[in-house]
């Protein structure tokens, strides 16, 4: 039964390489001799480049572009970003909610540390609590031990 103009099953499908493929220089849809061409092509533009820039450093700039020099959030910025312009040193910085998120681990992992310790209250609390239920089963087995040792000198006694 045919579905009209579109195909049922996509032909082609893309291949896209991974971040540790594209700093290896390896990736499955480019020929084992792209890199030897890619090196000659970057020396040539590395050449390019520095006279460009000694081109631009004499032009005159027009208004008030060369005295004020702003970035404008609304000016849509270029979505896709070549390999060799990807900046891997850059840090991105985080959102209020991963930041936060963070912090707050990070005082969990504090309070816990202290928790262990026994320095803060609720720790204090419990190292209490706990001593005294200690001393109370103490007095519960030392109580159990003389009832079975009156226990058995009734049993001694009433044997005679």
């Amino acid at each position: 039964m045919g579905r009209g103009k579109f195909k049922g099953k996509p032909t082609g499908r893309r291949q896209f390489s991974t971040p540790e493929e594209m700093r290896a220089g390896t990736s499955a849809s480019r020929p084992r001799t792209f890199k030897k061409e890619v090196a000659e092509v970057e020396e040539e533009r590395f050449e390019e480049e520095s006279e460009e820039e000694s081109e631009e450093e004499s032009e005159k700039v027009k208004g008030t572009q060369g005295v004020i020099e702003i970035e404008n959030p609304n000016l849509a910025k270029p979505k896709n970003l070549k390999a060799r312009d990807l900046d891997l040193e850059k840090t991105t910085e985080l959102s209020r909610r991963e930041r936060e998120e963070i912090e707050k681990q990070r005082a969990h992992e504090r309070f816990m540390r202290l928790q262990e310790q026994g320095k803060t209250e609720q720790a204090k609390k419990d190292l209490e609590r706990l001593a005294l239920i200690r001393q109370q089963r103490a007095d519960a087995a030392k109580k159990r031990e003389e009832e079975k040792a009156a226990k058995e000198q009734k049993k001694t006694e009433a044997r005679k």
